[in-house]
């Protein structure tokens, strides 16, 4: 079985029928990932099929959340390189896009994927996510905050929950040992202005792994020394 066809089974899964123009722009994808990876650091995972699961088919779960819908508005949080933010753009092209990581070589990276996939309404951006949150163009105006990110789910909160406006979400791409995660979060979630929601299981046909996604609806405004500087998130989580 090809890639394409790989691609085209995997997102069916999340019953999500890619076309051949997103089929296309996918494998342009993996070959700028490999091209890239050889001159910075984007990721261990360098196998064509690899790649297409563990990468591609893996961000595309979080539809599984069901809460993205045309028309809304996303920031990935420490996106990398471009996880899960670029595949959800490809699947979903009406949905605006932001990408935050702090790494400049990395943004350099991620602009051209977006110029050489032809996207449109997703821009890559340079900076640190506890001080972009601060910016009033910026905070609390995302319908969706997201991260797939080794985080701590207290500590990713004060990551994201400031990005998102009231009735918005955080969607926290997670590995298989969640719950106790999720108990020491809740704190946090809940001081930041987030409610916990569910947990949602996905699986990656062909894989014996699964991961989780965490959905938390921001209900209330964030309080505005929130988030704090770097080095007090990471010493002391909420």
């Amino acid at each position: 079985m090809d890639i394409g066809e790989v691609l085209k089974n995997g997102a069916l899964t999340y019953n999500i029928n890619l076309s051949q123009e997103q089929i296309d722009q996918f494998i342009c994808y993996k070959d700028l990932l490999k091209e890239w990876n050889e001159k910075i650091n984007l990721t261990t995972i360098t196998e064509d099929l690899e790649i297409i699961k563990k990468h591609f088919i893996d961000s595309i779960s979080i539809v599984k959340s069901g809460v993205l819908k045309d028309g809304m508005s996303l920031i990935d949080v420490g996106t990398g390189a471009g996880f899960p933010g670029v595949p959800i753009k490809i699947i979903m092209p009406n949905i605006k896009v932001v990408l935050l990581d702090s790494l400049k070589k990395r943004v350099n990276y991620l602009n051209e994927v977006i110029n050489r996939l032809e996207l449109k309404d997703i821009e890559a951006i340079h900076g640190r996510a506890e001080e972009y949150s601060k910016k009033s163009e910026y905070r609390e105006k995302f319908d969706i905050a997201t991260a797939r990110a080794v985080a701590n789910l207290s500590i990713l909160s004060e990551y994201c929950i400031p990005y998102v406006k009231i009735n918005g979400f955080f969607i926290a791409m997670k590995g298989p040992s969640i719950e106790e995660e999720i108990q020491s979060g809740m704190n946090a979630i809940g001081v930041l202005g987030g409610k916990f929601v569910e947990i949602v299981k996905t699986e990656i046909p062909g894989e014996d792994f699964n991961h989780r996604i965490v959905i938390v609806e921001k209900v209330r405004s964030t309080d505005e020394k929130y988030p704090r500087k770097y080095a007090q998130i990471e010493k002391k989580p909420i």
